[in-house]
């Protein structure tokens, strides 16, 4: 079941001659979820979409279930089963397939306002065609259930910045949501060599060293579900955190290596994450003594996220006794 068109025909975008919107969900074993997915797709005002669905091995009744959507549906829906690969490689996969201009990645667990497509189709019709080249995204706030805004809003009601200004200049923090555009998204990958878990601030650190901005906006799109089996907190369960310990440690590799000219910007988070990137190496050499699940060892041969410039060195060795002691604390909680 690769792909299903629907009886009602889906609306192009008038100036792209596309479809304007790919609704992407990666799914593992969450099919009892989904449905409250589809319910937020279906109550949408904006109708220019396709979901597509990258199955990242289930083994429950995910394709059950989205054969059920595909016969009531009243937009595009496809479905692509994979192996068990983890998110980055589901979304890789996804952003090749999809047939959209725009890109939105939603959550399994998770679900759009009902005019969020919409909000999000006029605030990219909004900046002029001539200059739409220079953005790689638009990027609003989410909420969780009980309508809090989850962390804080940004300084201004529309901002044009990069993902690394809005963090580490005007230190906004909490989740986030909004799409990024799609031939964008198919020029910056998600690496995967790195075992479970990645965090996708690479690549989205990567589009903005780019070159590209991203409109951000205070506008609430999403209703964000904290789950407790989600991917990105793996690394907070006892005997679960080699799934995220590779990406963690690769996340710190990419602001020492890649992203220093913003040093004096915000110097703590590089020297916090100097000592992440000991935490996380000191985790990785632990778990490969224990041979635990046998995912470390592709890192024998060689070490794609080894620090070799000067000043990365200078300041991991700087932070290297907090790193030890955030290695300590992993120990002492049993997460190492």
């Amino acid at each position: 079941m690769i792909d299903s068109v629907q009886a009602q025909e889906v609306s192009k975008d008038p100036e792209m001659g596309l479809l304007l919107f790919t609704v992407f969900t990666a799914s593992y074993n969450r099919a009892e979820l989904l449905t409250r997915v589809y319910e937020s797709l279906c109550a949408q005002s904006c109708r220019e979409f396709e979901w597509l669905i990258v199955d990242d091995g289930s083994t429950d009744n995910t394709r059950a279930i989205v054969e059920h959507f595909e016969s009531i549906a009243p937009f595009q829906i496809r479905y692509v089963w994979q192996a068990n690969r983890h998110k980055k490689v589901a979304l890789n996969l996804g952003v090749r397939l999809a047939q959209g201009e725009l890109l939105v990645v939603l959550d399994s667990d998770d679900t759009l306002f009902p005019e969020a497509l919409e909000t999000m189709k006029n605030l990219w019709m909004d900046i002029p065609l001539a200059r739409r080249s220079e953005f790689s995204a638009v990027t609003g706030l989410c909420v969780r259930p009980d309508g809090k805004i989850v962390g804080q809003k940004y300084p201004r009601d529309m901002m044009d910045a990069t993902p690394m200004e809005m963090i580490l200049r005007y230190r906004v923090t909490g989740e986030k949501f909004g799409f990024q555009r799609t031939e964008v998204m198919r020029q910056f990958p998600f690496p995967e060599d790195v075992w479970g878990y990645l965090p996708e601030s690479i690549v989205w650190w990567g589009i903005a060293k780019a070159g590209y901005k991203t409109r951000f906006v205070n506008v609430v799109l999403r209703t964000y579900f904290d789950s407790q089996d989600s991917i990105s907190r793996a690394h907070d369960r006892p005997g679960s955190s080699d799934a995220s310990i590779q990406g963690l440690r690769a996340l710190a590799h990419d602001m020492l290596t890649n992203h220093l000219d913003w040093f004096w910007v915000r110097p703590s988070a590089f020297l916090l994450a100097a000592a992440r990137y000991t935490r996380f190496s000191l985790r990785i050499k632990q778990a490969r003594r224990a041979v635990r699940k046998g995912f470390a060892q592709a890192q024998v041969a060689s070490d794609p996220y080894a620090i070799t410039s000067f000043w990365s060195t200078w300041l991991i060795l700087l932070m290297l006794p907090l790193g030890y002691l955030l290695f300590w604390r992993d120990c002492l909680k049993g997460h190492a």
